[in-house]
């Protein structure tokens, strides 16, 4: 009886919102951020347009045949969209299902046609299905354009830089937030291959519930577009856990993490990625998302690199490092306050080491001597 007297306020407050003159787009995007996102596909076919700021007077007519001819595209969206049967409600009957994949091709095409500077890649078919099937073909093809011009525009550059550049956002994040996590990945040299589909998917791809799915769309429109890397960093550390009990090698910790579990306490992690946000902003992430090509090293502290050096088990070395640190409260508090950048500097210096080989470990030492004018050169 609470539940349905919560989300009736809910939704008498989003219809406030939509009603009031101008429309209270402020308000929307509270409600499509907080508890329960915005309930009902028919608030979301109302709300989404108004957080892209897409007027659903003037949608694009549906395109004909023609966008199929001669579309260099068009093979490899069709290999993609035939794939993606899991991508549909089960039980659906295959001729409706059929029409819908149909349309969500075309809406593709159209995309790309009207905006030659984007380019296709696999997986934006699992973001445009899911407007497809929230909002209808129409909508969708006008929401997906304005979505493909913004949010995803990193997504479809010619090459894939910036999209590496804002996977490099998610281990300065995890570093914040659990050290123990952000230093047992480098260990492992796990990097952050294995979020790149969550990311470009928008987690689309990876969940197998299209609830959850959809209250993640609400969630990330209503935010700034770097918001899925945050939520991606909450549920490798609501993982903690399992990642520190992991073999500490690149094979077991990317399997592990590659397989998203698909019972994740949503709204706390929603919740918990919102705070993240406004405590590390990307401003204050930027410098070290744009130095985590540097970070190529197998290990994290000049210690574990000597110890590694001597053939002990780098996992062995760190599990040990784990339960030597403080806990609770006061780690917590330090690690917040404590000045990060002379790791940077340790870090930069093994990198050098790993590239120079064994023989280079004889003038680490004296090499972290030079350390802050090599620091100069590494943070412009």
């Amino acid at each position: 009886a609470d539940f349905d007297a919560k989300k009736k306020r809910k939704v008498a407050e989003i219809y406030q919102a939509l009603n009031s003159d101008p429309i209270d787009v402020a308000a929307l995007r509270r409600m499509a951020i907080s508890e329960g996102g915005l309930l009902t596909d028919e608030i979301r076919c109302k709300v989404w347009p108004k957080l892209l700021s897409v007027s659903t007077d003037d949608l694009p007519p549906l395109p004909g045949k023609e966008l199929r001819e001669d579309n260099k595209d068009y093979q490899q969206v069709l290999l993609d969209v035939r794939r993606s049967l899991r991508r549909f409600p089960p039980g659906m009957p295959d001729d409706q299902r059929e029409g819908l994949q149909e349309e969500l091709i075309d809406i593709i095409l159209h995309v790309l046609k009207r905006n030659p500077q984007l380019h296709y890649y696999q997986g934006y078919h699992d973001i445009v299905v899911t407007f497809l099937l929230v909002v209808g073909d129409r909508l969708a093809t006008a929401l997906v354009e304005k979505l493909s011009t913004h949010h995803l525009r990193d997504f479809m550059d010619p090459t894939m830089d910036n999209t590496k550049h804002i996977l490099n956002y998610l281990m300065p994040i995890i570093d914040r937030v659990n050290p123990e996590v952000h230093d047992f990945m480098q260990s492992a040299e796990v990097g952050t291959i294995f979020a790149l589909s969550w990311l470009i998917t928008w987690f689309g791809h990876v969940l197998s519930d299209f609830r959850h799915v959809v209250r993640l769309y609400d969630f990330f429109l209503a935010c700034h577009p770097l918001m899925p890397i945050y939520f991606a960093a909450v549920i490798v550390l609501y993982r903690e856990q399992e990642v520190l009990d992991c073999e500490c090698d690149m094979a077991s910790v990317h399997h592990l993490l590659s397989q998203i579990p698909q019972d994740l306490p949503y709204e706390t992690l929603i919740s918990r990625a919102g705070d993240l946000f406004v405590q590390f902003p990307p401003s204050e992430l930027a410098r070290e998302a744009a130095q985590q090509q540097a970070e190529r090293t197998a290990a994290s502290t000049f210690k574990d690199f000597e110890l590694a050096a001597v053939q002990q088990r780098p996992d062995t070395v760190l599990r040990q490092r784990f339960r030597e640190r403080p806990r609770g409260e006061e780690r917590t508090k330090s690690v917040l306050t404590k000045p990060r950048t002379n790791r940077f500097v340790k870090l930069a210096v093994m990198g050098l080491t790993v590239a120079l080989g064994a023989a280079a470990l004889a003038v680490v030492k004296s090499a972290l001597e030079w350390a802050p004018k090599f620091e100069l050169q590494i943070f412009p």
